[in-house]
């Protein structure tokens, strides 16, 4: 290669046969991924699957989890369809006079990146719904059982990894190789595509499971005093069909829009700075990422000589990160030159001599740091062995209260330091870019994909989580598992839920990395919509913050994060109230149930879950698209860029907070749990019950959807912005449609608000307790083994 070009908005592209061929091979790559995939799903369904009683309750599992999903998909089918219209209507600035052309590119990979994101999210519950139960007959096995048992969970994951970087990595060369210069613009319904669908399953599947999971612990554990998942509570099927809609098929889609938006955002800007190769070097990254997640999956072993299960995924994840690192290091220097030469950038100087070797080199690193800093951060404040849990775990022994101060306590603190660990990887990356805006941005895009070189593992951490938790509840249900498989299984339950809590830690970080370099792109839009309006307008001046405006909408921006957090957060509590009225009237009417002797009726709180998950995550998912519309059109380009800021600046302490803090929550459970302050059965346990039963939405519902709602805002502001400017200024300028659409997507806003709020906190049928008729709830009791 000769050194780069730099493509300025408008200007054709080509691809060399070289490049093409770069393209075609990672595109190759990705597909040699998805050949991995099937080869473990294949291992996985060989393994023992158990006992009858066993396999017929992960087939209920199985049953309920697919009718979730199924009724789901008819109800984001609605959403997606609209979108496909409307993004069809918006304008877009094409490179070769192939506006209808782009246009029809961009819708199509809008479906593209939609139907992604849901099949990843579909494939990997319904692997994970069929694993668990061969992890707990893994785990039952006399010899080798821990080690079986973590490698099947593992490798589950491993294969929603592998369809990650596969598909994103396809659609992405797919984009590149059919519409070259346009891909940018084209890559944009591809990423907003992934990271809606990604949003409504997240906040969808995490009302579903926190719903389930809230209510079957606060009648079960706290007021009938019967194990976790005693197959006597109602609700126990809810809860583990709830892990794999949640934090399989939800967590799945939104680590799949997280490395589609991060690759979108380096592609948008490598083209924007460097033309040609800017283009193609994020796809031969994304390539090596592809190789590292095939090496990371199958070196993740554990060692009888490991600890717990944590011991060996960190060691793969390290080991993983350093190749990664080192691979980067050699296609950078094979394939860019060490010069910037003709590059032009009025904001630097003539003498510019900046080596783009170090630049991508040096990013890429960073990013790879950062996920190993913030998978140890996150460890820290959620593992069961350090001290931030430990002290939780004391707090119980002065009730409740104590134990909720001392999570948020625990939350709180380490959103600080998450921040700044991602605050310096980002300003780390801008520095590298030596007064380049154009490069700095780019060395913050390409940050991002480094950290998600390491993607596959990441994804089959988290997969492993609910993995783990299911397995422990159908060994729990069936009575099938000995003791040894059941202490098995507990520590790897234990594992799951720091490796979901560094996952959702990750996936926050790629959320800044990726928004920080669209705000890039949306700048850059801005700039050039301007210049095809015929005005003479400073981009700098418009997106002063000191513009009372812009003020406005950073405020806006944080506000957004706080009410979408408080609708996810008040959707659990009013679909859990409904669970616990519910299992409640089963164990009152139906005194056999306590027995054992009559089954309880499992599919009606499924049904009910179901129902209020496709119900109440209408709300919140208006909120992500409409407000950016809203404030677009209504206060200017310039206060909707500050609107960004803010939405990025506080969802991202709030998602460290809730996660960790509900990570936090969960493990000092479990400490509880393996005999520590007393153990099951103690006034110890039921305060960290209810410790658990807060951060469960905290932590599996409003938290991680605030990954995808940042990057979903930021896709609608980048979408939005030639609309924008083209009704503000310019000959085409038209203030009455501008303020008219403001004012139709705040009134939607404002109804969906009003609407969520009228609904009753319980959809039961009881008087309040103690009334005419109806017996008060069972006496709270102290949990019992």
């Amino acid at each position: 290669m000769s050194g780069f070009s730099p493509v300025a908005a408008g200007d054709g592209l080509s691809l060399t046969g070289t490049n093409l061929t770069y393209v075609v091979v990672a595109a190759v790559i990705a597909l040699v991924a998805l050949g991995f995939a099937l080869a473990l799903v294949r291992g996985v369904l060989a393994a023992g699957k158990g006992t009858t009683n066993m396999q017929e309750i992960a087939g209920a599992v199985q049953e309920g989890a697919s009718a979730y999903l199924f009724r789901q998909f008819k109800t984001l089918g609605i959403f997606v369809v609209i979108a496909l219209v409307l993004l069809f209507l918006l304008p877009v600035h094409d490179t070769d006079g192939n506006e209808t052309l782009v246009k029809i590119g961009r819708s199509a990979f809008f479906v593209v990146g939609a139907v992604f994101s849901a099949f990843i999210g579909g494939a990997g519950m319904a692997l994970a719904t069929r694993a668990n139960l061969r992890v707990a007959a893994a785990a039952n096995e006399a010899t080798g059982g821990r080690e079986k048992a973590m490698q099947i969970a593992f490798r589950t994951g491993g294969v929603v990894g592998f369809l990650t970087v596969g598909l994103g990595l396809v659609g992405a060369s797919l984009v590149v190789l059919l519409y070259k210069g346009d891909a940018p613009t084209v890559l944009e319904g591809f990423g907003f595509g992934a990271a809606l669908l990604a949003m409504f399953m997240r906040v969808g599947g995490g009302i579903f499971t926190k719903a389930a999971d809230v209510g079957a612990d606060l009648v079960g554990k706290v007021e009938q005093g019967i194990p976790e998942d005693d197959p006597r509570n109602a609700a126990t099927i809810a809860d583990n069909v709830g892990d794999n809609v949640g934090d399989c098929a939800g967590m799945a889609a939104d680590l799949f829009e997280s490395y589609a938006v991060t690759l979108v955002a380096a592609l948008i800007l490598g083209r924007a700075a460097f033309g040609e190769d800017g283009l193609v070097y994020p796809l031969i990254v994304s390539a090596v990422g592809v190789l590292i997640a095939i090496v990371g999956v199958f070196i993740t072993r554990l060692r009888a000589s490991d600890r717990s299960g944590l011991t060996a995924i960190n060691r793969a994840f390290y080991i993983s990160a350093a190749l990664s690192a080192v691979l980067v290091a050699v296609v950078t220097f094979l394939y860019l030159p060490n010069t910037f030469a003709g590059f032009e950038d009025p904001n630097v100087s003539a003498d510019f001599t900046g080596n783009p070797q170090i630049l991508a080199i040096g990013a890429v690193v960073i990013g790879i740091v950062l996920a190993a800093a913030i998978q140890a951060l996150t460890g820290y404040f959620t593992e069961t062995n350090k001290k931030p849990v430990q002290d939780i775990g004391k707090s119980s022994l002065t009730g409740p209260a104590t134990v909720i101060l001392a999570g948020i306590s625990v939350g709180l603190e380490s959103a600080v330091y998450s921040a700044l660990v991602i605050g310096a990887g980002v300003f780390g990356a801008y520095l590298l870019g030596g007064g380049s805006i154009i490069l700095s941005l780019f060395a913050v895009a390409m940050a991002g994909i480094g950290l998600l070189t390491t993607v596959g593992v990441i994804v089959a951490m988290d997969t492993f989580g609910p993995i783990s938790d299911n397995a422990q509840g159908i060994a729990e249900m069936s009575g099938d598992v000995g003791e040894a498989g059941a202490r098995t299984l507990t520590e790897l339950d234990a594992v799951g839920n720091t490796t979901k809590a560094i996952t959702k830690g990750i996936a926050i970080a790629t959320a800044v990395l990726a928004a920080t370099a669209l705000f890039g792109s949306y700048r850059d839009t801005i700039a050039t919509a301007i210049t095809d309006a015929g005005e003479d307008l400073s981009i700098d001046a418009l997106l002063n913050v000191s513009d009372p405006r812009n003020l406005v909408g950073l405020l806006i921006g944080a506000a957004v994060v706080f009410l979408f957090s408080g609708l996810a957060i008040n959707a659990v509590s009013r679909s859990a109230g409904a669970v616990v009225v519910e299992v409640r009237r089963q164990f009152r009417e139906n005194p056999g149930i306590m027995a054992g002797t009559t089954r309880p009726e499992y599919g009606r709180v499924v049904d009910i879950c179901t129902r209020d998950a496709q119900r109440e995550l209408l709300t919140p998912g208006l909120l992500a698209v409409l407000a950016p519309i809203a404030v677009g059109f209504g206060l200017g380009a310039g206060a909707l860029a500050s609107y960004l800021a803010g939405a990025i600046g506080t969802g991202t302490l709030m998602a460290v907070f809730l996660s960790n803090s509900g990570g936090a929550w969960d493990n000092s459970k479990k400490l509880v749990e393996d005999g520590a302050h007393g153990g099951k059965g103690s006034e110890a346990h039921a305060a960290t019950v209810i410790g658990d039963t807060v951060g469960d939405p905290f932590k599996d519902t409003a938290g991680p959807a605030i990954n995808p709602l940042i990057k979903v805002m930021n896709l609608v502001s980048l979408l939005i912005a030639p609309g924008v400017v083209m009704l503000s200024v310019g000959e085409d300028a038209n203030t009455p449609v501008r303020i008219a659409l403001a004012a139709v997507a705040t009134l939607v806003i404002v109804a969906a608000v009003v609407w969520s709020k009228r609904k009753p906190i319980s959809m039961g049928d009881e008087p309040p307790a103690g009334a005419s008729g109806t017996p008060v709830p069972p006496k709270q009791e102290a949990v019992s083994a």
